[in-house]
């Protein structure tokens, strides 16, 4: 694959063969961003774990202490008090059967989190065909199927973030803004890495955590030295 100078001059700045403490590769992963925009981190976490099997599934949802940056639209589904708590909360769009009747028909995903009361499940389980390969389908491990959706909004809007294994049983989450600097990257960073640990399923066998990566948007890949778990 052919990159461009500037992907070229940031990618000089990376030794692949080293493994870097994770502050180190944080650091360098800010240095080694050049788009004119403020890049997202991402960190990208292979583990020894067979997504195909029930019991060796990896996910659940944290809350990043600095957030991630970027201004999270909310969808609640809810009816009746819940629903004037959702606005409260800071909910963006708000709705029982006209929201679900919207998306049935018109296909609309304009929100990046979707919250629901349990009452309402029998509704938004319509919505799977269509949600689910967005990855928009509440959650209980998620904590986006609660009756506190007062709660749930709070956090959305404070940074919590969600992460599953994908088919390649590699977890992929973004941990902040470049702008943000190596100190709350790393903040990030950590809690995101001990969620992930903590999350180990028992079915787990051999070494948990297999390889660590961070890479800015438009950044190379940094491998991060992780202990073996």
């Amino acid at each position: 694959m052919k990159h461009g100078k500037k992907y070229n001059s940031s990618a000089g700045l990376v030794d692949k063969s080293a493994l870097y403490e994770a502050s180190e590769a944080l650091e360098l992963c800010t240095k080694s961003s050049f788009a004119k925009f403020d890049e997202t981190v991402e960190m990208h976490v292979r583990l020894g774990v067979d997504s195909r099997h029930a019991d060796q599934q990896v996910r659940g949802a944290v809350v990043l202490p600095n957030g991630t940056g970027r201004t999270v639209k909310v969808l609640a589904i809810c009816k009746g008090l819940d629903q004037d708590k959702a606005k409260e909360a800071g909910a963006d769009f708000c709705g029982a059967e006209d929201i679900v009747e919207r998306i049935q028909k018109d296909g609309w995903t304009g929100f990046d989190v979707l919250i629901a009361t349990p009452n309402v499940m029998p509704l938004v389980g319509r919505l799977g065909k269509i949600l689910g390969p967005k990855g928009l389908m509440p959650n209980p491990k998620a904590g986006t199927v609660t009756p506190d959706v007062a709660k749930a909004i709070k956090e959305a809007k404070a940074g919590k973030i969600e992460y599953r294994l994908d088919k390649t049983n590699i977890i992929h989450c973004p941990i902040g803004k470049v702008s943000f600097g190596k100190e709350k990257l790393m903040q990030n960073f950590e809690t995101l890495l001990g969620a992930i640990i903590k999350a180990k399923p028992s079915g787990a066998k051999g070494t948990y955590i297999k390889s660590c990566f961070v890479a800015s948007t438009m950044g190379p890949g940094i491998r991060i030295k992780c202990a073996a778990v």
